[in-house]
């Protein structure tokens, strides 16, 4: 990795920190950015952003002409889309080029990429959070399947976003094979400075958060500058005496840090939406019944649609903007204590926030910083994605981030959608003055939106669907007025609402031939009545008749105990008597696969259940069973090792069935 060097004018600060300790005003710790320097910001949205000390570099720069054409790398957009966060930074002359992984809320460094005034690129937000710890490790970058097929790829546009970096930068990504498969090399970028924020500072720089809402990736960037010999400023809100800080509480340890700025009240508000709320820093839980449910409209069609897709015990990460809703709703449905809400700051349980406030939460069980929360994503952690679209092709290709002159960027959308097992993208079927209503349950165009939203092609690729039905990842797309599936030939039409004419409102309605196997069954009534819909007892209630299925034409027994949560005795025994009652006429031993997705039990009752399954055996000839849990196939499968019995669980259901045959 090059550029390793000590800035020139990092001796003269070390001795004056020496005189004054690492507090120093703003103006003094902007002064050491030399011209060219790469400059990481944290930050998302308003939340961790330090105001102070970006509104000192531009007014430095505006009074002295320097620094000039800095570098900037971040990984979420930080900005309130008008004047706030990167927008000061938005000056001709300040910035050279730009990394970042979301530009939507900096409208003013739109316009210098727009008018080719600097070097733009876009790079998925989990790639830049974890280049950052690589780095720090001295690697050559990073090395991701994440953006293979989207505009990220280097076979379609390299996450350049303009002329000026497509004729003149460098190219930051390549494809690399590694036994056989294809996988994205993000080059590392030494990092000169790296301007952070925090709560509470000491005189060693040792930096706390307990009032920030989220950690993000502070750390992470703070290693990356120091192992770069670079430097580090860190904006609180206070400071305290050495030694008076909770060494637990430490975010970023004092090593790490060269100065700190203690910043005015106005320009350390927690988000941009609010100066201080202690639900989002937990310090305090809210009653989630207190929340105003949704009215009857467009959104809360398509969230109500979106959440007949959860499933008990779930990891779900929602985007911003129409997914938002689906939290709503499942509050309103009395389902969210079943689910695990996330977002891609680093939340984990609890109700994340929307509008400026997005990226912070209430009532969280966790928070971690925002690299290894990639982690989790990319590895296929999400149980389920619901993301937004703006527009969407044939192919199932989605679009949400670029749209003529204006650049947004894809922030987490890559690795969310590309990794998660499962995606349902949200939103209105058509845009610019759609207008509907819902009479006695049917749903009524009253003005139709002059955009389509379905179109021949996107003007970007965010989403692949050709790379997603490659993998045989299930993706729907929801609306309104219908809803559709990715298939291997691309979009399917499966469902349509009540009141709406194919022909007409979809068919008319958008820039290409959906394909249709069979004729697209009614969305679920209950969608658009105004009473609540019952999804609690629909996600909880099977019946148990239900889950035993036996099909003679290929003498296979299924059993679904996906979801599936026993808490007595009683229950285990129902199963042995309906197992009995189905298999005992067939008269020949019967293939048997079951479905232990998302079981549990009560672990005092782990024993009992082994012995019933021990019980049944007697009925089955081969059997296969698989779960995504691995504890569940750990403590499963020893327990039926123990009674002599076929300890093998798999972890899908086609390597079930593979085994089985």
């Amino acid at each position: 990795m090059e550029g390793n060097i000590i800035h020139p004018m990092v001796a003269d600060k070390l001795s004056l920190r020496h005189k004054k300790g690492k507090i120093v005003s703003a103006e003094d710790a902007v002064k050491i950015i030399r011209n060219g320097d790469v400059v990481a910001t944290a930050g998302f949205v308003g939340a961790g952003f330090a105001e102070e000390i970006a509104i000192e570099l531009k007014e430095y720069f505006l009074k002295t002409g320097l620094p000039r054409d800095l570098t900037l790398i971040y990984p979420a957009g930080q900005g309130d889309g008008k004047t706030k966060g990167l927008n000061h930074l938005a000056q001709e002359g300040l910035i050279r080029r730009i990394i970042g992984g979301h530009i939507g809320l900096a409208p003013k460094l739109q316009e210098l990429v727009r008018d080719n005034k600097i070097l733009a690129y876009n790079l998925p937000q989990g790639i830049i959070c974890q280049l950052f710890r690589d780095i720090a490790a001295h690697k050559p970058g990073t090395i991701s399947s994440v953006g293979l097929g989207t505009f990220i790829d280097p076979r379609v546009e390299a996450g350049k976003l303009n002329d000026l970096t497509r004729m003149e930068g460098e190219d930051l990504i390549k494809v690399i094979n590694i036994e056989g498969i294809d996988y994205l090399f993000f080059k590392a970028i030494p990092i000169n400075v790296a301007i952070l924020r925090g709560t509470t500072a000491d005189s060693d720089g040792n930096i706390t958060m307990e009032k920030e809402a989220l950690t993000i990736d502070a750390l992470a960037m703070a290693m990356a500058a120091k192992n770069s010999n670079g430097f580090v400023i860190v904006q609180v809100e206070r400071t305290a005496e050495r030694g008076t800080l909770n060494p637990r509480q430490v975010k970023i340890p004092g090593i790490l840090v060269d100065c700190v700025v203690v910043a005015k009240p106005e320009n350390h508000w927690q988000t941009y939406a609010e100066q201080y709320n202690p639900a989002y820093s937990c310090e305090l839980r809210i009653t989630m019944q207190d929340l105003p449910a949704m009215e009857m409209s467009a959104r809360k069609i398509i969230a109500r649609r979106a959440a007949f897709e959860l499933r008990p015990n779930s990891v779900v990460n929602l985007g911003i903007g129409m997914p938002e809703g689906v939290s709503q709703v499942a509050n309103e449905e009395k389902v969210i204590d079943f689910l695990t809400l996330t977002a891609e700051s680093g939340l984990i349980g609890g109700m994340p926030n929307g509008g400026l406030n997005f990226g912070t939460g209430v009532n969280i069980d966790a928070l971690i910083d925002q690299p290894y929360h990639f982690d989790f994503y990319d590895g296929g952690g999400l149980d389920l994605a619901f993301l937004g679209s703006a527009e969407v092709d044939a192919k199932g290709n989605v679009n949400v981030s670029k749209f003529g002159p204006k650049f947004v960027g894809p922030g987490g959308f890559i690795n969310i959608s590309q990794n998660s097992k499962k995606v349902i993208f949200l939103g209105t079927f058509t845009a610019g003055g759609l207008k509907i209503s819902i009479d006695d349950g049917m749903v009524r165009i009253d003005q139709e939106g002059k955009d389509f939203k379905f179109v021949a092609r996107v003007e970007q690729k965010t989403f692949s669907g050709e790379y997603s039905a490659k993998r045989r990842q299930p993706v729907l797309y929801v609306t309104e007025r219908c809803v559709f599936s990715l298939c291997e030939e691309g979009l399917e039409l499966i469902e349509i609402a009540p009141g709406i004419d194919l022909e007409r409102n979809i068919l008319g309605a958008m820039g290409f031939m959906p394909i249709i196997k069979r004729p697209p069954r009614l969305m679920d009534a209950r969608i658009f009545q105004p009473e609540p819909m019952g999804l609690k007892d629909d996600l909880l209630t099977i019946p148990i008749e239900d889950r035993l299925i036996y099909s003679p034409n290929d003498n296979l027994f299924f059993v679904n105990f996906e979801n599936l949560y026993i808490r007595s005795s009683s229950e285990i025994q129902k199963i042995r008597e309906i197992v009995e009652r189905i298999l005992s006429p067939v008269g020949k031993k019967v293939s048997t696969i079951v479905n232990y997705d998302n079981f549990n039990i009560v672990p005092e009752l782990v024993e009992e259940y082994s012995e019933m399954v021990k019980y049944v055996m007697r009925f089955y000839e081969k059997v296969t069973r698989y779960t995504t849990s691995t504890f569940l196939r750990m403590k499963l499968g020893d327990e039926l090792k123990k009674r002599n019995l076929a300890p093998y669980i798999y972890e899908t259901r086609e390597e079930a069935r593979k085994a089985l045959s």
